[in-house]
Formats: structure tokens, sequence, C-alpha cells
């Protein structure tokens, strides 16, 4: 059996952990703008119809009293540590698949935790008493099942699917719910009459190969019961990336930079936080027409300074002429290693200590943000300027 455990309403349910106030509101997370989108809605806010992905103004007009929160991706990051950490406890075959949900194997397990229903019972306990924060978990012999079943009772639910109700599920499940049909596939399915998995199963696969591809062939082993879809624990980070849709957009340079700034202090920090060098440093543009580019650069030293990303990414900046305005702008860093990995030394020790010295500086910023939250301290340049005092 494969548990799939997804938590409740997760960024919201962070910030009303965090601050009391918000408790009980119609809360959303995300960027309040004429091009916000909301990135996650409180179960108060889902009665309003709201949800996430949904344009922030359209959100604001089914609730005008909406509490809109900006995003803190490290804070959710750091709880979702703590969430993987908990499950690894029940099970050495865990799969993360985001940052609010994963899969565990649940082979095994039994003498340890008994049947899989008692073991979700104790993760969820476990999870609401170690972070305060309710989950919903779905149990089934087939992965994609599994997912399914989290999504039947929320908030905080538990659904069991037993081998033996596997037929019936399946021949009743509306084909919107199947994880992976997309838009396009169901107006596809739609046309030909498919309105359940078990419509499906009715049809010759031929057919749905034609019509989707490579993933008619797959809806039709979903249809008959076979998802060979095994959980496999999550393979190491490979890049930690930040990107941001602009208010508004912008050929001003200056601007530009505000905003490498600020993305370039938080994929440093997660490059701290989870103990990485990166060796290469990625900048990503947007243009207002859509186009999307991308240059990078590869470091001699690998770094986890803020400062120098800062600097990677405005050279890179640099070197393009921004004939178009900018829609979305963003800062990655891959080819990534360890950062007690043992380095050559640089030729230049004036460079060393400069860098030295700014990797100090940023592990000072992170004790005191971790102690007192992110907003405690920042640079001074990312202060608004409504927000600057001579007093």
């Amino acid at each position: 059996m494969i548990l799939h455990i997804d938590m409740d309403a997760f960024f919201a349910s962070v910030e009303q952990l965090d601050n009391a106030a918000l408790r009980g509101r119609v809360l959303v997370v995300g960027g309040d703008s004429t091009r916000g989108v909301v990135a996650a809605a409180s179960y108060e806010a889902r009665r309003f119809g709201i949800h996430s992905a949904m344009p922030m103004f359209m959100a604001k007009q089914r609730c005008p009293r909406l509490v809109i929160v900006p995003p803190r991706r490290g804070r959710y990051s750091e709880i979702s540590r703590s969430i993987m950490t908990i499950l690894g406890r029940y099970s050495p075959v865990v799969e993360q698949v985001s940052i609010d949900e994963a899969y565990l194997d649940a082979t095994g397990c039994r003498r340890l935790y008994g049947s899989p229903k008692a073991m979700a019972r104790a993760i969820k306990i476990d999870i609401r008493e170690k972070v305060a924060l309710t989950c919903s978990i779905g149990i089934a012999p087939l992965k994609f099942l599994a997912k399914i079943a989290s999504d039947m009772q929320k908030p905080d639910g538990l659904t069991l699917i037993a081998r033996e109700a596997v037929p019936g599920v399946i021949a009743a499940l509306p084909i919107a719910r199947v994880p992976g049909v997309g838009k396009h596939a169901r107006q596809q399915l739609i046309q030909m009459g498919i309105v359940t998995l078990g419509d499906v199963r009715k049809t010759k696969p031929a057919l749905l190969v034609d019509r989707l591809g490579k993933f008619g062939r797959r809806l039709a082993d979903l249809a008959h019961g076979r998802d060979e879809s095994i959980v496999t624990p999550h393979s190491p980070t490979k890049s930690i990336s930040t990107e941001r849709t602009l208010s508004a957009d912008t050929r001003d340079r200056e601007q530009l930079k505000q905003h490498l700034l600020a993305q370039s202090h938080e994929v440093g920090r997660q490059l701290r936080c989870q103990g990485f060098l990166a060796r290469t440093i990625t900048l990503k543009l947007k243009y207002t027409d859509f186009k999307q580019i991308s240059r990078s650069t590869t470091l001699t030293d690998p770094s986890q300074s803020s400062e120098r990303l800062f600097q990677t990414v405005e050279a890179l900046l640099g070197k393009l002429s921004l004939d178009k305005a900018i829609r979305l702008i963003g800062v990655g860093a891959s080819a990534l290693i360890a950062d007690t990995t043992p380095q050559q030394a640089c030729l230049f020790p004036g460079t060393e200590q400069k860098e030295d010295g700014w990797e100090k500086i940023d592990r000072a910023v992170d004790r005191i943000a971790k102690r007192f939250g992110h907003s405690a301290i920042h640079r001074g340049s990312l202060t608004p300027p409504d927000d600057l005092s001579m007093d």
C-alpha cells in the first residue's frame, strides 16, 4: 500500500500558524498587484470560490475583505524539511513531489506501525504535534489512486481505497480527477465521449494513443488498474532558483538590479541553509512579448555568497541590450556541490579574503533571521524609500 501525504492549504496555514491574528480570516498568499496570482488560499477563502492560480483581482472581487499576505518561501521550506524528516521515520522509501506533498511506501512497515491506516493516523498526529499543522492522507495499492484519495476528505482527512474497491473506484472516477489529465487532454476525451476512467476502459488503446500520444497508453493502463509507478526517493537537489513576475513591465536597469539583489539573497540563503556551493549562476528573463531567455556563467570558485551571486547576475544583465521591456526576472544556482568538499586555494589572496568576508556577513544575517524572522534584518538598499527615517 502507498500513502500520499498532502498538507492542507500549506502556505496559508503556515501564515495563520505564525500570526494568530490571521486565524479564521479570509486569507490568500500571493502578490498584491494587477498581475498577482493566488499561490494558496485558506479554507475560509475557499468558501468564496477562491483557489490557487486564480488572478488576484478576481479573488478580491469575490471577497472585498480578503487578506493578502506575501509569500515567505524560506519559511515554507523550513517547515517542509521538518515534515519530510517526520515521514522518513516511518519508512525509508519517501518520495517528496513538492514542498507540501510526498508519497510513502508502507511495504514492510506493518510490524512497526500496524496497518497502513494505523500508520497514517500516527503520521497525522506526529505532524500535528511537531509542526502544529494538519495534513490529509490517501492510501491505496496504486500510486495515482493514493493521490486522488488524499483529496477526498480535505482538510485533515484520511481515506483508504482497499484493494477490492479499486475496480469500482476506477469505473466511477471522473476523468478530470486523474493526475496528468490537463485541459487539452480533457477536451480531447470529452469529444470522444469519455467522462470517467471507466469509459476509458471501454475505448481501444490504439485510439487513445492516436489522440493523446504516450499519455493515451498510460491512461489505458490506469483504467485497467495498472500503475507501475513506484515510490522513488527524491534525487539530490540539482538547482536552487527564484523568479518573480513584475507588477509592471520595465526596462529600468536599476529597478531590475533591485529585484536581482533580493533574489540573490534568497538563493544564497537557501544554498547556505542546504549546505551547497554553486558553480553555475543563471539569469532568467521573460520579455513583454513572453519570449524567455537565460544567460549563465560558471564560477572559477564555487560560492554560496549572496553578494557573489548578485555581482554575477548583475554582470550578465549588463551584457544585454534591453530593447524590450521585462515582465519576469529570476536568479538560479546549479552545478551544486556540498560545501564540505575541499576547494583549491585562490591564486589571488585579496579576492579570497573579500569573498570570505561576505560569506561571514551572510551567515551572521542568517543567524539573526533564523532567530528573529527574515524581516528583522536585510540590505539597506532593499528598504522601500517610505520606510527610511532619519530619526
